[in-house]
């Protein structure tokens, strides 16, 4: 059911935490950078620090945002080439597409020429031989490969860091400064969440509000597209990507929709995801970065943001249903089509045969166990050895749990993390130098182009940010959590269980596209629908500071 590599790659991560854990304790090298202020302490020689960069203003004070690129480039270069091979990491992502194809071509290639040379496993005299490989297509498939490509370029990050600055320094900053707690749950969290008496229950769940509409392939749309967002709230956002992304493809996408529709609803489902996380204060990631900071609690979040994000979705889905009405119609005919054919025998994996209901309470518990825990990986990942442990004892019950797609989609989080962090030089000034009334404007586009959780965490690191402008970098980072795979940490998740789904892999452009109208309906729900409770970005005894209701209202 799992193979070993995986509990292997799982071992491996459990005593690499706990190192981590080891080294946060105070057993690592000398710091360069010494905890002050309430700064985090830094062990690295890179990046400086924001509060050690220089910070140019203008006569009034304000941030002169190109001044002080120009001064933190000057006070050092490391931080240009750090961007701009994060820069070149996001084109390469565009053109994976297009290396795809060029993987495919070679493979068709060398099958053809080792079929001629009698290089196939049917020709050799093995009964357990195998064809020969092409390195070529191979490292193509590779390059191409969305979940691969920011791990591929932290090899130029570490050459730039190794030339400006030393080997040392490199692994202080990959072992001391850099947390992978999120993308180690996120692998454990999609492993569970994909498991069979999981994806059973959710799909019961949603097949109760299906049933309202005869279970129609566009009431099983509107269902998961609606509840599995908000139900992220619950059980974090990567859990309801997963389980909604896994629903879609079995509800939806097996019934081939066009191109246009497919995006739209792929686009959809990231801004969705990425919005229905904010009715707690805990399940989103650019949220979670801010809450304990900014003291906001459960009933903080829903009041400013959670039913603001539910009505955003509701409206979303209600006017993608409207514009691709006929297109469901045509795949509701297909699926009456395909449900009248023949009989033919189902694959083991998609049977329906019934999952006992103390099979699914214990995965429903290992679920609980794996989110209460989020930030205790030793916890976590001990839990999950269990699970495994579980899954082999009822695997009757059970289908593979694959371990390939999460995998990747942690490493993808690593890179991005390793990224991200280099990241701030120029972050900082561009969230100090704007407006309140445009801050969250900056924040939709700049998520589109660096992790929502980072842009959060640079913001909770700034001292004297207004309660408006709190509410604006937040509620603008999870608007645009949909707009790119790597806008928001769940995204690689749906990207690696839908891109079959789609001829030659997905396209950024065509995503960008497809999130745009449900991205524009999120940011007007942001700025213009009231407060339930208080002013923007305040909790507490902020309450009583008179700060604009909204972005729209400080205009």
């Amino acid at each position: 059911m799992i193979n070993p590599p995986a509990i292997s790659l799982l071992l491996g991560l459990f005593f690499a935490l706990s190192s981590f854990s080891y080294a946060a304790g105070g057993h690592g090298p000398e710091p360069a950078y010494p905890a002050e202020d309430g700064r985090k302490i830094q062990y690295a020689a890179f990046p400086i620090p924001t509060h050690e960069l220089p910070t140019e203003t203008d006569a009034e004070g304000n941030i002169n945002f190109f001044e002080t690129v120009k001064a933190r480039i000057s006070a050092d270069p490391f931080n240009l080439v750090a961007s701009i091979i994060f820069l070149l990491a996001i084109c390469h992502t565009f053109a994976a597409s297009a290396i795809n194809k060029a993987a495919h071509k070679a493979e068709h290639e060398h099958r053809e020429r080792i079929h001629q040379e009698g290089r196939t496993a049917c020709a050799k005299p093995h009964d357990d031989a195998e064809d020969d490989v092409s390195f070529k297509a191979t490292a193509l498939h590779f390059l191409g490969e969305i979940e691969a490509i920011f791990g591929i370029w932290i090899i130029a990050l570490a050459a730039a860091a190794i030339g400006f600055y030393s080997w040392g320094d490199f692994k202080s900053y990959v072992s001391y400064d850099r947390e992978f707690i999120e993308p180690t749950f996120v692998v454990i969290i999609m492993a569970i969440a994909a498991s069979r008496p999981v994806l059973r229950f959710a799909e019961l769940v949603m097949a109760r509000a299906a049933a309202l509409r005869n279970g129609t392939p566009g009431a099983w749309w509107f269902s998961i597209l609606t509840i599995a967002p908000i139900l992220g709230s619950f059980i974090t956002e990567p859990a309801a990507m997963t389980i909604g992304a896994l629903l879609l493809a079995k509800k939806f996408y097996v019934l081939r929709p066009k191109a246009g529709f497919a995006y739209a609803t792929l686009g959809l489902l990231f801004v969705n995801v990425s919005v229905g996380g904010t009715l707690t204060h805990f399940a989103a990631p650019p949220v979670l970065m801010v809450a304990s900071t900014w003291d906001w609690g459960m009933e903080f979040m829903f009041l400013h943001f959670g039913w603001k994000a539910v009505i955003a979705v509701l409206l979303s889905n209600i006017l993608y249903f409207a514009l691709f009405r006929k297109e469901l119609l045509r795949m509701e005919d297909a699926a009456d089509g395909i449900e009248d054919g023949v009989s033919h025998a189902i694959a083991w994996h998609d049977r329906d045969d019934p999952v006992p209901a103390w099979v699914i309470l214990t995965h429903l518990l290992f679920l609980a166990w794996t989110v209460f825990n989020a930030h205790t990986p030793v916890l976590f990942i001990g839990g999950f050895l269990f699970f495994m442990a579980f899954v082999v004892a009822t695997r009757h019950h059970q289908n593979t749990i694959s371990m390939r797609g999460p995998i990747l989609v942690g490493f993808f989080l690593a890179a991005l993390i390793i990224h991200g962090g280099c990241q701030a030089w120029w972050i900082e000034p561009v969230i100090l130098s704007l407006p309140d009334n445009a801050l969250m404007l900056g924040s939709t586009i700049l998520t589109a182009f660096n992790d929502n959780a980072a842009i959060t965490y640079l913001a909770s690191q700034v001292d004297g940010i207004s309660p408006t402008a709190k509410y604006a970098v937040v509620a603008g980072a999870v608007t645009g959590g949909g707009l790119t795979v790597i806008a928001n940490a769940p995204n690689p998740a749906g990207q690696s269980i839908l891109n079959r789904h789609f001829e030659g892999g997905i396209s950024p452009l065509k995503l960008v596209c497809g999130a745009l109208v449900p991205t524009i309906i999120c940011y007007l729900a942001f700025s213009f629908l009231p407060h339930l409770g208080g002013a923007a970005g305040s909790s507490g005894d902020d309450n009583e500071h008179h700060e604009p209701a909204t972005p729209a209202a400080a205009e």
